[in-house]
């Protein structure tokens, strides 16, 4: 039997496909982050399964364990506490190993916190970088805002609530006008989107939130086009007249064509 990868609602445990609750209801054990948490999406969904532990803490032991027993023709499934394993989460030294032994192994999809946030942020494109989590630290996280200022397509990567305050505040300083959305509790009855420029989310989000997190990254502004004087102008004279600067980017951005972001980080 293969070994059976599973991906898991990321909220809401309604979002479960039928393929996925098949195979945890057919395998002989079912491999998880941690056993309270999948036992309580079988138990809304009334299935029965053995429930083994699976997590970074254990993986290297849990792989060796569990390998022989795959070869011997086990029905293994593996979950994670959300969304699909080996994404962000343990599972991919499983999978490695399972596949080195000539073990076949099966992927039944199912939600996705990235693709999710991606298309809820408004700032979906035609590619997009995925980020995993965030590193701590203000060198390691502007070493990050450096490496996207180029980069002409969203980015999406997850953060803990602890740290999404640090986190703004560090994109705010590099790139203040940079689109950005904060996904908060995804598809739980509390989901929030935030969106708006780093500048302008750092202060609501000046205390840690409640909640998992995800963050959407929208594409660096494009360069300067022949007409971005003239309406930088128009902006510096809204704004010299008291209009706010995000307001006046905006009208003027309507008049010219030119993006209301690149106007707003350009007028800065």
């Amino acid at each position: 039997m293969p070994l059976a990868v599973c991906a898991t609602p990321i909220g809401n445990l309604e979002d479960v496909t039928l393929r996925v609750l098949a195979e945890l209801a057919a395998a002989n054990v079912v491999l998880c982050e941690d056993t309270r948490h999948t036992r309580g999406l079988l138990q809304r969904h009334g299935i029965e399964a053995r429930l083994l532990s699976y997590h970074e803490h254990n993986e290297a032991q849990r792989t060796a364990e569990l390998l022989p027993r795959l070869e011997a023709g086990e029905r293994v499934a593996l979950v994670s506490d959300a969304g699909m394993p080996g994404v962000s989460d343990p599972g991919a030294r499983l999978v490695r190993a399972a596949l080195d032994a000539g073990v076949e192994v099966t992927v039944l999809p199912g939600p996705s916190a990235v693709e999710t946030a991606l298309i809820a942020s408004g700032l979906v494109a035609a590619q997009y970088r995925f980020l995993g989590f965030l590193p701590r630290g203000e060198k390691a996280l502007a070493s990050v805002w450096e490496e996207l200022a180029g980069w002409p397509w969203p980015a999406v990567a997850f953060e803990s609530p602890q740290r999404l305050p640090a986190t703004l505040r560090s994109l705010a300083a590099a790139d203040p006008g940079r689109q950005v959305a904060v996904c908060r509790e995804l598809t739980k009855r509390f989901e929030e989107i935030a969106r708006g420029t780093a500048a302008e989310l750092a202060e609501p989000f000046s205390e840690p939130p409640k909640g998992e997190i995800t963050l959407v990254i929208g594409p660096a502004a494009a360069p300067a086009g022949p007409g971005d004087d003239v309406a930088l102008e128009a902006v510096a004279e809204l704004v010299a007249a008291g209009v706010p600067r995000k307001k006046a980017a905006e009208i003027v951005s309507r008049l010219t064509g030119v993006a209301r972001n690149r106007l707003y980080k350009a007028s800065l």
